[in-house]
């Protein structure tokens, strides 16, 4: 099964949450942190459980978000 890295760019990102709702799989939350702009951004502690469907990344209206497929070794 292909692993994927997920990175949000916690400065870029205002808290919207729109990538929270379309996750299937339900591993987005929002950060207890706030960044420099004030927002709590989304992360996820259980990257290993994506699955690459690329719906938050689509979804996030700042481009905050990047899937990468991870070389197979």
């Amino acid at each position: 099964m292909a692993k994927f890295q997920v990175r949000f760019d916690p400065d870029v990102c205002k808290g919207c949450e729109l990538c929270r709702s379309v996750c299937p799989k339900g591993l987005i939350e929002m950060s207890e942190h706030v960044n420099n702009k004030g927002y709590a951004p989304a992360t996820t502690t259980r990257v290993d459980e994506c699955i690459g469907c690329t719906s938050c990344a689509l979804v996030c209206p700042d481009g905050a978000i990047a899937i990468y497929k991870e070389e197979e070794k």
